[in-house]
């Protein structure tokens, strides 16, 4: 059984109080908060286990070796990878992506290959498109969701064309919430030799993931949204796309020898990782995804069901509150306006004074915002420790803004 209250036990900020009021924190989508089993393996890798990893042969080098190392096999059966050196850690999705533009994509690119994207991706999974159009002359091909913020995966599999090399998609709409049917995709696109690269920020944390069964060539996470440090995350590349790439970064780590004249690289994944990794940061990543596999992936995905539902039956009675994307699909987030001259900054200051957490503006979405006609919303996340009571402490202080501004 899966009981929240207890859950909540594990998270020590979630006792404290924000403007005499109890924290309210649904921010989880830009960053979740931190379970006391996390904050205290960060605690004892830094007083009582910090050394540098690989190639020490002292006692304290060997032990963070394997606390390290052990971290890359909970993140391969965390999403159902393969093989264990499938797995390439990083800082988080945004180097994540980075990397697989730089190593993979941009050999592979010449002028007026295509990469297909949709409308709501983050910036994370533009920004480093855009650096192949600048640089390499790619075309990026835009597909839109419908008026329910669905994307139609047969739409994104139209969009494939002769000179498509990637598809850059997200599993999960930070704004909107969407799931997208990225094995449709995945599938459509192996039979067309493309590859296809899935930003699972989002999905990863409320739901459980397999990349083999998906049949994505990348997929990518980010540490801080699944309950874990900033600065970690991961990358699972597929074994034959990993054999096409060249190396991100130079330094240690990455080589098996240097000299003047020639090098050689080391062995994937750490052909991946130069220089001294976030050792601590990925320890707790590590002890984060033990904390969410031993709650249950289908048992947080089932509380986070249950609050969306229950949020969009208490938003319905509110006829002066407009959600953007009301997929059938959705995770538990949404984002709004309110009716009237309250801008999104405006909700969001005045529902802090509620001690409630949410974010406003434009969410590193703005091709999405544009599409859908808006320059910001409010957006509110809800997580694994989240409540129906919070949920009714929002709608309160949303009744409180629309008889402010309205």
């Amino acid at each position: 059984m899966y009981n929240v209250e207890e859950v909540r036990k594990d998270f020590p900020i979630l006792s404290r109080q924000i403007h005499g009021k109890p924290l309210v924190y649904l921010d989880n989508g830009a960053s979740a908060q931190k379970p006391q089993v996390v904050i205290d393996a960060i605690n004892t890798a830094y007083s009582q286990e910090y050394a540098n990893v690989h190639r020490g042969l002292h006692y304290l080098s060997n032990l963070a070796t394997d606390h390290y190392e052990a971290v890359r096999s909970k993140i391969q059966k965390f999403l159902g990878a393969e093989h264990e050196d499938e797995i390439l850690f990083n800082s988080g999705s945004t180097e994540g992506l980075n990397l697989v533009s730089y190593s993979w994509a941009a050999p592979q690119i010449e002028p007026g290959d295509e990469i297909v994207l949709s409308v709501m991706e983050h910036h994370a999974n533009i920004v480093p498109w855009h650096f192949l159009r600048e640089r390499h002359g790619a075309v990026l091909r835009w597909v839109e969701t419908d008026v329910n913020g669905d994307l139609d995966p047969q739409a994104v599999i139209d969009a494939m064309g002769p000179k498509t090399k990637l598809v850059a998609i997200t599993h999960m709409s930070n704004v909107l919430g969407t799931l997208v049917d990225v094995k449709a995709i995945c599938t459509a696109a192996r039979e067309k030799g493309i590859a296809v690269c899935v930003d699972g920020s989002q999905a990863a944390v409320h739901m459980p993931v397999n990349v083999a069964d998906l049949g994505c060539d990348f997929y990518c996470i980010t540490g801080h949204k699944l309950y874990g440090p900033s600065s970690s995350g991961a990358l699972y590349v597929r074994r034959d796309r990993m054999a096409e790439m060249r190396p991100f970064m130079g330094g240690g780590d990455m080589i098996r020898d240097v000299s003047r004249d020639v090098i050689t690289y080391n062995d994937p994944p750490h052909k991946f990782e130069a220089g001294t990794p976030g050792i601590v940061q990925m320890i707790g990543l590590g002890v984060a995804i033990d904390y969410m596999t031993g709650l249950g992936m289908d048992n947080i995905a089932r509380h986070e069901q249950d609050l969306r539902d229950y949020a969009q039956s208490r938003f319905a009675g509110l006829n002066w509150m407009n959600i953007q994307g009301n997929s059938k699909t959705k995770g538990a987030i949404f984002s709004f306006t309110l009716d009237g001259a309250a801008h999104p900054h405006d909700i969001s200051t005045v529902v802090d004074q509620r001690g409630i957490a949410v974010r406003a503006g434009h969410h590193c979405a703005q091709p999405l915002m544009d599409h859908l006609g808006v320059s910001a919303t409010c957006r509110a996340s809800f997580g694994l420790y989240n409540t129906r009571a919070e949920v009714d402490v929002l709608v309160e202080a949303l009744e409180l803004c629309h008889e402010l501004f309205a």
